[in-house]
């Protein structure tokens, strides 16, 4: 994996001029240790925008972040924050070049921050949600106002980048469509994968006993302060705990404890060999699949023979699915939006954040589409219904689950997206630290500071071919995600934003630099990125 690499990733986004107001990174540069950074709103950035091409064509719409009460079947209806008052979110689609115009108007309690990150558009740096480092948070009450083009056709979500509140109910679908798309297929179902806790705890509280690690048992000691806001300013978190849904392994009544200290929702023994063993640090009392428990499941009708595109999105906090459709194989053909060469799978593995497109050709009868959440005895379920007959059971589990079962370092990038040879300007070792023990999950041995996101960046320059080698020194698997790009694994591989670190293994990849501004690269277990692994992939001025 030496020098090989990249034509210019996809381009992205178009924001409106002046639209974000920036709190780290004034008059177009950060300390960076004396290193001059680009500024998010910045001549560089606005340069770039100009060679970004578009239709002309506005998609407008608002998008109310809210408390609500959400019906997820079998009568479950926890309390959460939701867009619109539901979850999943409306799927937002649109075709590549058209611009979006989404006004976030922050209607949350108690004086809570928010924001919304495009997840895997590389778009222009200043609409990418992330404060402080690329706009001010929204404050409850406000609004902010995202532009940009759509300059890359695939599978996207968005979610806030703000605290822990990833793991509430705060997402939803991005398509982007292809109009030169060569895919064959009668018709799209868009699955969204996710792990769920609100209504027995809220993510602040569950973050609240990580912190306080393994060492912490019985001492009540915190295993250190949070690394950044959780922009929960004021907010009491009790307001939205205490209604049972129905499942025991997280409820309050049912808290194990360990040296005195109350184990409400850390996970133990959850072992995955697909993941190199520790498979997950929270216990979920329900794993969705569009929103619905897989005791009264999400159900997708067609007729038999069509051929569907499925487009799946784990939008969870804390947990890889493994995920397969009864009696069926599905055909991979894109990861995290970009084509690659086609394989055909019984079963996948979906880190958080990861997203798949595969393609099915549907028997006849009624199929249990099942995510299980690897290692953690338990699953999501909707199912596919094409003639008349009775629905499996809830813990119906497929055989395709063990059959020929695929990620992402398998896969090989489509020759028309494979990454030009290039030689390497600059590597960068991101190695992975920390570990339930302190809960002190770092990059670098650095935990990352979120009230001071140009101090430490990792620097790269406009132009570079750059790689980063992922050395994973923990005991856990990191889905590693980078925002504004998109990477190669290794000198073969896809295309993505989001790739699997296996614990005491190491993963090369490589990108171009043509997106100027300060970009998150970090885990995307909501709890691991939060305690502090994540870094600033910032371009020099």
């Amino acid at each position: 994996m030496n020098s090989i690499n990249r034509r210019s990733v996809l381009l992205a986004g178009l924001g409106a001029a002046g639209a974000g107001a920036l709190a780290a990174c004034g008059g177009g540069s950060g300390s960076g240790g004396g290193n001059a950074l680009v500024n998010p709103s910045g001549s560089a950035v606005a340069a770039t925008e100009k060679k970004r091409k578009g239709t002309g064509r506005r998609h407008e719409l608002t998008l109310t972040a809210a408390p609500a009460m959400i019906d997820l079947g079998g009568g479950v209806m926890p309390k959460t924050w939701a867009f619109d008052g539901r979850t999943p979110g409306k799927e937002v689609r649109l075709s590549v070049g058209d611009t979006l115009v989404a006004e976030l108007s922050n209607q949350l309690p108690n004086k809570t921050t928010t924001s919304i990150h495009w997840h895997g558009i590389p778009l222009r740096n200043d609409m990418d949600g992330v404060p402080p480092a690329t706009q001010t948070a929204v404050r409850a009450g406000s609004t902010f106002t995202y532009r940009f083009t759509a300059g890359a056709p695939g599978t996207y979500f968005f979610h806030p980048h703000v605290g822990v509140q990833l793991d509430r109910g705060l997402y939803a679908p991005l398509i982007v469509e292809d109009p030169k798309e060569t895919l064959d297929y009668d018709d799209e179902w868009v699955v969204l994968l996710d792990d769920w806790v609100d209504g027995t705890g809220t993510p602040d509280e569950v973050f609240a006993e990580l912190k306080r690690g393994m060492g912490g048992m019985g001492t009540g000691q915190s295993g250190g302060p949070s690394s950044g806001s959780s922009g929960m300013e004021g907010h009491d978190m009790g307001d939205m705990g205490g209604m049972d849904m129905g499942g025991d392994s997280a409820s309050p009544s049912a808290s194990a404890s360990s040296g005195g200290m109350s184990m409400r929702f850390m996970l133990m023994g959850a072992e995955s060999d697909l993941l190199g063993g520790d498979a997950g640090d929270v216990k979920y009392p329900h794993h969705l699949i569009n929103g619905r428990v897989a005791a009264d499941p999400h159900v997708y009708t067609a007729r038999p023979g069509k051929k569907v595109r499925l487009r799946i999105i784990n939008a969870g906090g804390d947990t890889a699915y493994r995920v397969a459709l009864g009696d069926h194989r599905m055909t991979v053909t894109h990861t995290d939006g970009f084509p690659v060469q086609h394989r055909e799978v019984d079963a996948l593995l979906i880190g958080m954040g990861e997203r798949y497109d595969v393609l099915v050709t549907l028997g006849d009868g009624v199929f249990p589409l099942v995510a299980l959440a690897e290692g953690k005895n338990a699953n999501g379920l909707a199912l596919v219904r094409t003639s008349s007959g009775s629905a499996p059971k809830a813990t119906v589990r497929p055989k395709e689950l063990d059959g020929m079962i695929m990620s992402a370092s398998e896969l090989r990038a489509a020759d028309d997206v494979r990454l030009e040879a290039a030689k390497t300007d600059v590597t960068h070792q991101i190695k992975l630290t920390g570990g339930m023990d302190k809960y002190d999950w770092a990059i670098n041995g650095t935990r990352f500071d979120m009230n001071d996101p140009d101090a430490n960046p990792i620097l790269i320059e406009e132009g570079q071919r750059v790689r980063l080698d992922f050395v994973n020194d923990t005991d856990m698997w990191h889905p590693m995600h980078l925002h504004g790009h998109t990477f190669q694994l290794g000198d073969f591989g896809p295309r993505k934003d989001t790739s699997i670190v296996l614990p005491k293994k190491r993963l090369s990849v490589f990108f171009d630099a043509d997106n100027p501004g300060q970009w998150m690269l970090h885990c995307h277990n909501a709890y691991h990125g939060e305690a502090g692994m994540m870094a600033n992939v910032a371009y020099r001025a």
